[in-house]
């Protein structure tokens, strides 16, 4: 008996230029549209904060709480603006780093002081400590505060349930 056998050859050419591949399916999923919502009220929270900022404090303390907050809402700008990124720019980081801890644990402690810092501005803000203008302006800041913190809460939840494999 005689068999006949097929052989396939495949030849793959590749060319050696340098692109960058942008994973735009990621801000398609919940977890990419929380960091981009967050990444884009922190950025309006720190060029409120940053704007009115004031040069000579009342008080005289270092630490006021519009100092706090802006310190926060950089900070976590910063963050978020990396985690971003990088699952942006590779195919398989937001696959991957979902399934660790760093997630949980960023979001946790971005919730945590986030609103600390939204809460302390806006008792700040009901007390009377500034004027009409900063009044404003720090009340709009503390309101997204409270918000983008609502969004870390729903994504260390997000982060958890994928880490526990749920």
């Amino acid at each position: 008996m005689s068999h006949s056998v097929v052989i396939t050859r495949t030849t793959t050419t590749t060319t050696s230029t340098s692109h960058v591949v942008l994973n735009t399916g990621y801000l398609r999923t919940t977890p990419g549209l929380l960091k981009l919502a967050q990444l884009l009220i922190g950025a309006v929270n720190v060029g409120l904060v940053a704007y009115y900022i004031r040069r000579y404090p009342t008080s005289g303390l270092p630490a006021s709480a519009e100092f706090f907050f802006l310190l926060m809402a950089v900070a976590f700008l910063i963050g978020t603006f990396c985690l971003l990124a990088s699952c942006l720019v590779s195919l398989s980081t937001g696959g991957i780093i979902s399934k660790t801890i760093y997630e949980l644990v960023y979001h946790t402690i971005a919730f945590l002081l986030y609103l600390i810092a939204s809460i302390m501005l806006l008792v700040d803000v009901t007390n009377g400590r500034y004027y009409h203008t900063l009044k404003d302006a720090y009340m709009a800041a503390a309101i997204l505060g409270l918000i983008v913190s609502a969004l870390y809460l729903f994504s260390a939840l997000l982060a958890q349930r994928s880490y526990r494999g749920i």
